[in-house]
């Protein structure tokens, strides 16, 4: 597993433009984000309605085209894509962070989290996003202009890692996104959420995992980061030891 800090050059070549495009604008390719109550692109949504102000997560190929073989394989303990990768179910607050290791967007090795945080007992923050996600639209810029800043200052708020899971989204589109959003943290592509459900179990975007430097997780929160103030209040209480 390849360990990610906050200063990772950004996933795609290009510098980033300054301002996002309007929420309503539609992503590259065609692929149309769903708006509140329509089914995503790519068939129905989870039975599991998603929290207020977040978006459900577009249902897993696998589940669609083997389901059978899912359940036979999840009863014998096969399916290895479900789980915490250590055996103890749904991820709590208290609880070790599930590891793991995603191809890293654009090429160039691999994104994901170690038992110990960001690595080297360096705290992190798991974002998890996508491009035909509403809400994302604003967060995933004001995260990236921070973490930007941030670096540029040479603030301690820098050492806290900030790690990208994207999810179910079609290369180009993700990024496209993350470009125009300005990410310069490391993203991993998700595609078939094999993380984004398999490990931490969330049904819709965005989520957010905030992780201590020891790995264990101090919150999960189901929804987006709403201001900068919450984003750095985070940070620093991380560095704290949450």
């Amino acid at each position: 597993m390849t360990t990610v800090h906050p200063t990772d050059h950004p996933p795609t070549d290009g510098p980033p433009p300054t301002d996002a495009p309007p929420a309503d604008q539609a992503p590259p390719d065609g692929d149309v984000p769903p708006t509140e109550g329509q089914t995503p692109p790519d068939g129905p949504p989870p039975e599991v309605p998603a929290p207020s102000g977040r978006q459900p997560a577009r249902p897993r190929p696998v589940f669609l085209l083997v389901g059978v073989v899912v359940a036979v394989a999840l009863a014998i303990g096969l399916f290895t894509g479900i789980g915490t990768g250590g055996g103890g179910g749904k991820p709590v607050a208290g609880g070790q962070v599930p590891t793991f290791s995603l191809p890293r967007l654009g090429g160039g090795g691999t994104v994901g989290v170690a038992g110990d945080g960001g690595g080297n007992g360096t705290p992190a923050i798991l974002v998890f996003f996508a491009s035909w996600c509403e809400p994302c639209q604003a967060e995933i810029p004001m995260i990236a202009a921070t973490h930007r800043q941030q670096v540029a200052a040479h603030s301690p708020l820098a050492k806290v890692a900030i790690i990208g899971v994207d999810g179910s989204d079609p290369t180009a589109n993700a990024q496209a996104f993350v470009r125009r959003s300005g990410v310069t943290f490391p993203v991993g592509a998700d595609r078939n959420y094999t993380v984004t459900q398999g490990k931490f179990y969330f049904t819709g975007l965005p989520a957010v995992v905030y992780v201590n430097g020891n790995g264990v997780i101090a919150a999960l929160h189901e929804g987006p980061i709403e201001s900068r103030a919450q984003l750095v209040a985070w940070q620093s209480r991380l560095l704290h030891g949450g």
